[in-house]
């Protein structure tokens, strides 16, 4: 991170003071590269240590060919590079979706998929044919990117979700002996951990959205390998519980938006963090706050995955009720004031893309 920190600096890869961001200093905004390099890194010296002294792992793996890791890789890079060229260029958002698209594809297509629907009643799941499976499993990936993207605002948040997060479907994939998904979701996690100190309040660098994207879309191929290609109906609902704030935050975003006659990729501060924010609590409670949220709700999804079949409904019903409520009383749905509203400006040297941040972040 040091050196990614000196390299931006350098090439004046950074975040400048101004609009929305209130950072007194020019901050880089490539950390997304260290988290990259991280996971690069522990991958290689996986295999390394796979080929040399016979680990289990990515060689080993029956479930997975070397044409499916080769499409996630691919993949995966397709993602990043997208996120890192829209954090220097500013793509439209046609651009960056097409990119986000593309990646997704080459998974869905040549790496895992979603090759079923769970049958909540117990009967026979429904299987896909090919196409619906590739069409399902790009919407899917697209969007789980895309909902640590759009929480990533404010120091620390989307690091330290996308870390419990990955905990989470790590223990996940070990219990139904998903190794592959299992070593990813660690990989992932320690990347996280290693970029924390750098991004916690007061951060010396942002992910961006290169770090954003990548984070997303990886946790969206590990649910799938690791826990989705489980027969059990209980499989379809556990990722989706435990990224439930940001899927809710992202849902809100879009409700509100519509509900304000703006388009949905308009910015505002009405996300869950600005709304903590209003309530008195610092930006480093803030992220905590919203850290024992995720927490609680991880816990609940892989706890709700031990009980008997006849209670594993009204549990996932209780806590999403639960997590509905609290969306309520922070006011995450109502339509904005005029101080939420928050035009994008054109990004230029001068005038620094505002992020989905509040106050005092990116």
């Amino acid at each position: 991170m040091p050196l990614i920190r000196a390299f931006a600096l350098r090439f004046d890869i950074v975040a400048h003071p101004g609009g929305r961001r209130i950072h007194t200093r020019p901050t880089p905004e490539i950390g997304g590269m260290g988290i990259l390099i991280g996971i690069i890194v522990a991958a290689a010296a996986q295999i390394g240590f796979e080929h040399y002294f016979g680990w289990p792992g990515f060689l080993t793996d029956p479930r997975l060919s070397a044409l499916n890791i080769a499409a996630i890789a691919g993949g995966t890079l397709v993602i990043y590079v997208t996120g890192l060229v829209d954090d220097i260029v500013d793509l439209s958002p046609g651009v960056k979706l097409a990119g986000q698209t593309a990646g997704a594809v080459i998974v869905a297509i040549w790496g895992v998929s979603i090759d079923f629907l769970p049958n909540p009643f117990g009967g026979p799941n429904f299987g896909l044919d090919p196409v619906l499976s590739a069409v399902i499993t790009t919407f899917y990936l697209v969007a789980f990117a895309n909902i640590i993207n759009l929480i990533d605002g404010m120091d620390g948040l989307a690091a330290g979700i996308a870390a419990i997060a990955g905990t989470s479907l790590m223990f996940l994939a070990t219990d139904v002996n998903q190794l592959t998904a299992a070593l990813i979701a660690a990989m992932l996690v320690g990347a996280c951990i290693g970029f924390l100190p750098y991004n916690f309040n007061p951060a010396s660098i942002f992910m961006g959205d290169q770090g954003a994207l990548l984070l997303g879309f990886l946790l969206g191929v590990i649910s799938l390998m690791g826990v989705m290609k489980t027969t059990a109906a209980i499989a379809l609902a556990v990722p989706l519980l435990i990224v439930a704030v940001p899927i809710l935050d992202t849902f809100s975003a879009i409700i509100r938006r519509l509900r304000n006659k703006k388009s949905i990729k308009d910015a505002d501060k009405g996300h869950v963090h600005h709304r903590l924010v209003k309530t008195g609590l610092s930006v480093r409670q803030t992220v905590l706050v919203v850290y024992a949220w995720s927490i609680l709700l991880a816990v609940g999804a892989y706890a709700v995955r031990a009980t008997p079949t006849t209670v594993r409904g009204v549990a996932l019903i209780a806590l999403l009720v639960v997590t509905a409520l609290i969306a309520w009383m922070l006011g995450l749905f109502k339509v904005a004031d005029h101080g939420d509203r928050q035009p994008r400006p054109k990004r230029t040297k001068q005038t620094p893309a505002p992020s989905e941040d509040p106050p005092n972040k990116e």
